[in-house]
């Protein structure tokens, strides 16, 4: 008993206290320092403004003037305003037609580098991730030139095919450019998923691809049937951030169109930066109320997305 007393009133033992408490305290402030920078930055440039929003669309302010109170006035406004549901259908529009599109040509084309053993894999997945490197203003300005009527490459090509196309501008017609805009957001972001899904297909094992060749499968069969279900979770993923993107984004309708011609190519999110920061418009509170209201719509995608679109895993 004495010699139990002992020893834990001993040196060594006070020792070994000491410096478990300074361990722990090194480490409290190791993760206080690593994560204060992070945290601060979220606070002070994402949530802080996002708080801000909700404030401002009660008010009636130009960003200059002494703001007005107005109460739930801006909402009131935004649903009889036939601009926000304009923007919102071609919002709509996009969601369906760019990740879908997205998907399917980054599986195909990450299936084909990874399983046909194609020499130069390395240069194509170089060549496919080029316009991810490049900014949304250069991919932007490249597709002006594409589409321009005058001196455009698509004019050109299908005059070569034999098509009398003129002189046509298909970001000036409104029945052409909502359409035109969808190609650019699929050129610059296929590279991105073509890598990502690649990496996805390196880890299924090869004999799986073997016995079903050896039982005379087809490769769409084995694309679709095995390694599609086994990286489904990414799949998901990839395309909860391309419904999410193309939701709230609007720098490449910005750049091409601003939204023309006659607010054909008008999107949620250019429309909130015309009323924000437009020649015409500087109303802070009416723009934070149509912010409101994108920020309820990405939340129910968000939410839809997780009922119908379950995180299914597949084991082999």
């Amino acid at each position: 008993m004495n010699r139990l007393s002992r020893a834990k009133r001993s040196p060594a033992s006070g020792l070994w206290k000491d410096g478990l408490r300074n361990a722990k305290m090194q480490r409290n402030l190791f993760l206080l320092l690593a994560l204060t920078p992070a945290f601060g930055g979220y606070l002070l440039f994402t949530l802080y403004p996002n708080m801000l929003s909700v404030y401002y669309s009660l008010l009636n302010w130009n960003g200059i003037s002494e703001p007005e109170f107005v109460g739930l006035s801006n909402f009131v406004t935004l649903f009889q305003d036939k601009y926000v549901w304009r923007a919102l259908l071609n919002n709509l529009f996009y969601m369906a037609t760019v990740p879908i599109a997205v998907i399917s040509i980054s599986l195909l084309l990450g299936y084909l580098l990874a399983n046909k053993g194609y020499k130069g894999t390395s240069f194509f997945k170089v060549l496919f991730f080029f316009p991810n490197v490049l900014s949304t203003i250069v991919i932007a300005l490249l597709w002006t030139f594409i589409y321009d009527g005058s001196f455009g490459l698509l004019n050109d090509f299908l005059r070569l095919l034999g098509v009398p196309i003129g002189n046509f501008y298909w970001l000036g017609e409104a029945r052409t450019a909502l359409a035109a805009i969808v190609p650019p957001y699929v050129w610059g972001g296929v590279g991105l998923y073509v890598i990502i899904f690649m990496n996805a297909m390196t880890t299924i094992p090869k004999s799986l691809y073997e016995s079903a060749i050896l039982e005379g499968a087809r490769h769409m069969t084995i694309l679709f049937r095995i390694t599609i279900p086994l990286i489904m979770p990414i799949v998901r993923i990839s395309a909860l951030f391309l419904i999410l993107g193309t939701l709230k984004g609007f720098e490449k309708q910005l750049i091409l169109t601003n939204g023309g011609p006659a607010g054909a190519t008008d999107v949620v999110g250019l429309y909130i930066f015309n009323l924000a920061f437009g020649t015409e418009n500087h109303n802070y509170g009416y723009a934070s109320a149509v912010g409101m209201l994108l920020f309820v719509i990405l939340v129910t995608a968000k939410l839809l997305m997780d009922k119908y679109m379950p995180d299914r895993s597949v084991e082999y």
